[in-house]
């Protein structure tokens, strides 16, 4: 993630609501107040809710190129702004644009059909019964795990390294950070083992041992695909997604509290 400053010209506007009502009361009035446009038209996406909206108007600007800035009615709302409805003009044409990549997720199932998916914060891949998944894991084609016996085990970008990945007791990275965060989830061996953090551009290989005998999930963000074989997780540098914040917002001393207790 790379943040820099360019004024936002006048731009059309999209709001997408979380379905919570006081976030819904506000999308009305702010359309009434600034405009609006359908979102697959706007240049700029205004996203009234949570952590999770955010990520929902990000894979929505994917095919168009909108910028997406967030105003927060969720609980945690790490990369929104606050809302405040009036100066809506001012605060983007001052905002901050923040730059990512998603990462790319390729694979198949045991069937041999073929997937592909984009996952902004992570790609996971799940146990689906009760026996531990038993997973391969290679690091640009060289094996650093011939078996992880876990729930299952997630790579995680950035700016989703406090979400999933920091549930299941990953590292939280700084927003322009170069790396990734290979996490497993309920680790039973090697027993010892908290995970890596590798360079943005490594490719992630994981291979399912005994997938018939232990299916397991692939899901990047919101996209599940069942009992695959295996999958291979790459940042997508030709992918460009670009988050506005207002001037001042200072995200790195917000994730340096996320790793204090309060």
């Amino acid at each position: 993630m790379r943040f820099s400053f360019e004024p936002v010209i006048t731009a059309s506007l999209a709001f997408l609501a979380s379905p919570r009502p006081e976030a819904k009361a506000a999308k009305s009035r702010l359309e009434q107040v600034y405009g609006h446009v359908p979102i697959g038209e706007a240049e700029i996406i205004v996203a009234l809710g949570g952590d999770g909206l955010m990520l929902d108007a990000l894979h929505r600007s994917i095919k168009t190129g909108a910028r997406v800035y967030g105003m927060n009615f969720g609980s945690v709302g790490f990369l929104m702004n606050d809302f405040r409805e009036d100066g809506l003009t001012e605060r983007l044409a001052l905002a901050e644009r923040a730059r990512i990549h998603p990462l790319r997720a390729v694979g198949e199932d045991i069937h041999c059909k073929p997937f592909e998916a984009l996952a902004i914060n992570e790609v996971s891949l799940l146990r689906e019964t009760r026996q531990t998944a038993k997973i391969k894991i290679t690091i640009d084609g060289t094996s650093r795990m011939s078996e992880l016996q876990a729930d299952g085990v997630l790579v995680a970008t950035p700016a989703g390294s406090t979400a999933y990945n920091l549930s299941a007791h990953g590292p939280i990275l700084p927003l322009d950070s170069t790396v990734l965060a290979l996490t497993p989830i309920s680790a039973f061996r090697p027993r010892r083992w908290r995970g890596a953090l590798l360079p943005r551009n490594a490719r992630v290989g994981f291979e399912i041992v005994e997938p018939s005998l232990r299916p397991v999930s692939a899901v990047a963000d919101n996209q599940e695909f069942r009992e695959v074989a295996r999958v291979d997780v790459v940042e997508a540098q030709d992918v460009t997604l670009t988050m506005l914040f207002d001037p001042g917002r200072d995200l790195a001393e917000r994730i340096l509290v996320e790793q204090f207790e309060n």
